[in-house]
């Protein structure tokens, strides 16, 4: 659509860097574009005057610090310009950073332009400068509300969370229902038992076809597998039954960011954050519509330019147009389903990850509007004379591909074609024993799914939900780790040994956990504290009714005061009751045993670094010690000797030729050996506690080498170093790396350079920042009542 262009001195402000350059680049004259990098105020930390609580709950804001040089800089435009346009975006934390700007640099909220677009393209840019709106205040206040609730929730739970529970860091309002659910699945797994029982599946041929067969039941035990295969040497095995019946697989529908996340974590293992990080930058760069959607609705246009692309290229068979009706409750079917701005498009992105994520939303577009595939279902009845019980092939075939042919893996199973009374010869006939599942550890997928199931979180929080309770020590990925169990086969082999029946028993691994969130000790204890003295406030119901309530809010039919009153009053209760709970009831304990050198419990607890071993008490006259659980074990399951093992670490393996201690530990990254102040890992299939001295010295003067290899030159008594890094020579102080130029040979460098060079690097990342600790605390007052 085209639209008459506004006269010059147009201010256009986004949210996003990135997003204001390819915005300024499709506006072109008389648009200038500039990012407020996100939010602008904050409420104050430490300030206990910051929420009203008595004056219905407003609070007071400031200004970043870190932003005050972007604030000056927007309000010189401002002040130069003829209009400004707030473009942040359409959520409720871009209405609220729109407000903030308008707030701080002087507009008037009743009257300024705030436009909004789900694509960054030409034609979603000249429509929205077409169609201004104002700002809605509706949606303010809904944002205003989540923020001091959540404020209110943490600041005033964190600091119990640190002086009651043994390691925990902090508590928040969608987090902590989060950790719940993977604590009572963790828990539900460990209380599972498992039954086994006995699959029967035979290989059998047709002429040169092959085909396997399954017998319709399972059998219970052992013995009865064992009897069915003794009375199969002599059975005549024959087709009597060949059911064939058409089918139809449809598509999916287009991506919300739930969806996105989960498809991306199950078929590329990308975590939610990595997932969005991606998709935002292909929004900024114009590729994709807006990432953050709870909507399955396309465009019209999006429609029209996907028949288009699909007839061209696939031929009108293969064209089904269809719009999906949003499932969410709280979805705005104005909003569209993420897809590509350009579905001709076929790879976008700066990185693989960007090309993989773009992959997948365009493909699923695509589907989305193709027809079905249409399949074949063959199932084969197969008699055998000897028992009562059928076998049963399956088989599919794929007659239409449809939307198979840009997504999905091949479905297909063959099977010989086959009628009723054709003899099939049997090669193998075996019975495996097979165990019941325990139900399935989430995944960041899986989790994110089930939070949407539950109504806990939008799309703006999931990947901000992971990020948290990962990052707080409270859950941590799985690692790949597998369990073992015997299976039992037999096996009735018509070539290799015909008329008996052999016995295996087979080493089978379960369980494997990579991929999955698994929660930690100090997740467990924090979510079971929570669950006793906050139960109402880490219930499911209670986290999704809120999120209800500000949708109410945002569509004016509830008071944002209102709530936040019913809110605060029983939940402060319970934060001033929380001063007599005892620290030492709180956390998970279990006696393993007796040291037999002291006479002194071995006690299995969780302290404030997560689960460890102690022997005796800080009530005796000799200091407790402290040991690592072994890799593996948990306070339940730990044995005594598995803990005095532990007990013997650190050992001393002997001296190196210059007298010095060779040692051998287990420290935050695993087993290693040390010389002073030189660590070297221990990897399998060298273990910490069988290591000889000469294995330990070998790995130290193997790190040595490597030290040596990667040392350029230093400066400074060795407090500036030039070294080789993984992705080329850099700079180092121990505070910032600076990146050697690729036209500079790095053994030139001398003090002088790497001096400048260092003073224009940035500051290493995580250095500065602001974390909620328990040094903090004092600081970090809940806002006192008025």
């Amino acid at each position: 659509m085209s639209t008459k262009t506004p006269s010059s001195g147009n201010l256009v402000i986004v949210e996003s860097p990135a997003k204001a350059k390819t915005i300024e680049r499709y506006l072109g004259d008389g648009f200038r574009v500039l990012s407020s990098v996100g939010h602008i105020r904050h409420i104050p930390p430490g300030d206990e005057s910051a929420i009203d609580i008595a004056g219905g709950f407003t609070a007071k804001y400031e200004v970043d610090p870190e932003k005050k040089k972007t604030v000056a800089e927007l309000k010189r435009a401002v002040k130069a310009a003829d209009e400004v346009w707030l473009a942040t975006d359409e959520d409720r934390e871009g209405e609220a950073i729109a407000w903030h700007l308008a707030e701080v640099l002087g507009l008037d909220v009743e009257h300024t332009k705030r436009i909004t677009f789900h694509e960054i393209t030409k034609s979603a840019l000249e429509e929205a400068i077409a169609h201004p709106r104002t700002i809605n205040m509706l949606r303010v206040k809904s944002q205003q509300a989540r923020q001091v609730l959540d404020r209110l929730y943490g600041y005033e739970l964190s600091p119990v969370v640190w002086r009651k529970v043994p390691g925990g860091k902090s508590a928040g309002r969608v987090q902590s229902p989060a950790l719940r659910l993977l604590v009572e699945r963790e828990r539900e797994i460990n209380a599972f038992t498992a039954e086994s029982s006995y699959k029967v599946t035979a290989v059998l041929t047709h002429g040169d076809e092959e085909l396997k067969g399954e017998l319709k039941r399972s059998l219970d035990d052992e013995d009865a597998a064992r009897a069915l295969l003794e009375q199969l040497p002599d059975a005549t095995w024959t087709v009597r039954d060949v059911s064939v019946k058409p089918a139809k697989r449809n598509p999916p529908a287009p991506y919300t960011t739930s969806t996105l996340q989960q498809d991306a974590n199950s078929r590329m293992g990308y975590a939610a954050r990595t997932t969005m990080n991606a998709a935002q930058a292909l929004y900024q760069a114009g590729k994709i519509t807006y990432m953050r959607t709870d909507s399955t609705t396309l465009s019209k246009q999006a429609l029209a330019s996907a028949a288009d692309y699909i007839k061209s290229n696939f031929g009108g068979p293969y064209l089904h147009t269809r719009q999906f009706k949003t499932k969410s409750a709280g979805a705005q079917e104005a909003h569209e389903a993420i897809r590509p701005t350009d579905i001709s498009v076929e790879s976008a992105g700066r990185n693989q990850y960007e090309k993989k994520v773009y992959e997948l939303i365009r493909t699923r577009t695509l589907a989305s509007q193709m027809a079905p595939a249409e399949l074949e279902k063959t199932t084969v009845t197969i008699d055998v004379s000897t028992i009562e019980d059928d076998f049963e092939a399956k088989g599919e075939a794929v007659v239409f591909d449809g939307f198979l042919k840009v997504y999905g893996r091949n479905i297909e199973k063959y099977l010989p074609r086959l009628n009723a009374g054709d003899v099939l010869d049997p090669c193998v006939v075996t019975a495996h024993q097979t165990f019941s599942k325990p139900p399935a550890r989430y995944t960041e997928g899986s989790l994110v799914k089930k939070l949407e199931e539950l109504g806990i979180g939008r799309p703006s929080t999931y990947a901000t939900i992971l990020d948290n309770i990962k990052s707080r020590g409270y859950v941590q990925p799985g690692e790949g780790m597998a369990a073992e169990r015997e299976a039992v086969e037999l096996c009735l082999d018509y070539v290799e040994n015909p008329g008996q029946v052999t016995r295996e028993v087979q080493i089978e691994s379960y369980g494997n956990d990579k991929g999955k969130l698994i929660p930690t000790a100090i997740g467990e204890v924090l979510s079971d504290f929570l669950e006793k003295y906050f139960t109402r406030y880490v219930d499911y119901g209670f986290t999704a009714a809120t999120e209800t309530e500000l949708d109410c809010i945002e569509q004016g039919e509830c008071n944002p005061t209102e709530m936040l009153t019913e809110f605060y009053g029983p939940f402060h209760q319970l934060i001033e009751a929380a001063a007599d709970i005892d620290r030492s009831t709180v956390g998970k304990s279990r006696v393993v045993g007796i040291d037999p050198a002291t006479g002194r419990d071995i006690i299995a607890r969780v302290g404030r670094y997560g689960p460890m071993l102690q022997i005796g008490s800080v009530d005796d006259e000799e200091k407790p010690r402290f040991a690592n659980l072994p890799k593996g074990r948990t306070i339940d399951n730990v044995t005594i000797d598995e803990a005095l093992r532990m007990f013997q670490l650190p050992r001393v393996l002997g001296s190196d030729t210059d007298g010095r201690d060779v040692k051998a530990n287990i420290g935050r990254f695993g087993p290693y050996v040390q010389v002073e102040k030189t660590y070297a890992s221990i990897k399998a299939p060298l273990d910490v506690f069988t290591i000889t001295l000469d294995q330990g010295l070998e790995l130290i003067e193997e790190k040595r080498k490597a030290e040596a290899e990667k040392h350029i030159a230093s400066f400074d008594d060795g407090a500036i170093q030039v070294l080789k890094g993984r992705y080329g020579p850099y700079v180092t102080d121990g505070n910032k790396n600076a990146k050697v130029p690729k036209d500079v040979d790095p053994t030139t460098i001398d003090e002088e350079m790497a001096r400048e060079m260092l003073a224009k690097a940035p500051e290493k990342k995580g250095r500065g920042r602001k974390t909620a600790t328990k040094k903090t605390a004092a600081k970090k007052k809940a806002p006192k009542k008025k």
